[in-house]
């Protein structure tokens, strides 16, 4: 059966079609966490709807340009989604991350508001977080990975399909993701694809107004997200502490 949105509980049964997903989230109640999911119009842990604001600028509704990213609920993606191996449950990958956690240490990562080709994004704000974030990454990617069922052959086919690199169909075809490793780019998309320029620099402009007061995030646990059934909105699980210690 499929979970009930903001049931959070170890014993939340999901169905066989599931996806899961490592994520960073911002901690609940933090100011990161309350201005991405308004900035979204979605609470991916509660299941609530949130009242966006209007950026100055902008000729249509803000929630017009979100509809990619709303989906997904706010996050930067550290494991992409994928469907268990034969024989893997969802305690195993809810006590696969969480031993996964404890091997990390939390840390603050200062952003900034960028584009990403046709979408705008937080990103690290300088080399030292980029390198953070991505070690976390590659390690939960390489802890994790045997949870992971492995594309079909039509799957693989299709992916590969997609205009990508050497190296990025290589990474593919044996970690069932192009954007990992080398390839990953740690980001927190806010925005769907926006063809007008002067909306992406709108949104940009907005953002890079607010991250002064938000601060850095605070990059202290993972998020356990599930999307219940093929194109339904991703569900924030379960929050997965990383080693018990302050953010410095």
């Amino acid at each position: 059966m499929s979970a009930v949105v903001g049931n959070t509980g170890d014993q939340v049964e999901w169905s066989t079609g599931a996806r899961f997903a490592v994520y960073y989230a911002p901690s609940r109640g933090s100011v990161w966490w309350r201005a991405g999911s308004a900035w979204l119009e979605r609470d991916a842990e509660s299941g609530e709807r949130c009242v966006s604001p209007q950026p100055e600028g902008l000729t249509r509704p803000l929630a017009d340009l979100t509809e990619a990213p709303r989906r997904y609920g706010w996050h930067g993606t550290l494991v992409a989604p994928f469907r268990l191996a034969e024989g893997v449950t969802q305690q195993d990958v809810l006590e696969a991350t969480r031993q996964w956690a404890q091997t990390q240490s939390p840390f603050a990562l200062p952003v900034e508001a960028a584009t990403l080709g046709d979408f705008v994004a937080l990103r690290p704000a300088d080399q030292n977080g980029e390198a953070n974030i991505g070690a976390v990454a590659a390690s939960a990617m390489r802890s994790l990975d045997a949870l992971r069922a492995r594309p079909t052959a039509a799957d693989l086919a299709r992916r590969l399909a997609a205009p990508l690199s050497e190296r990025q169909r290589a990474l593919l075809i044996e970690w069932g993701y192009p954007y990992v490793f080398d390839e990953f780019r740690f980001h927190m998309t806010l925005s769907s694809s926006l063809a007008d320029a002067g909306e992406r620099a709108t949104l940009v402009a907005w953002w890079q107004a607010q991250t002064p007061a938000l601060g850095p995030l605070a990059v202290d646990h993972a998020a356990l997200f599930v999307e219940p059934a093929p194109g339904e909105p991703f569900v924030l699980w379960q929050r997965v502490p990383f080693q018990t210690r302050e953010v410095k």
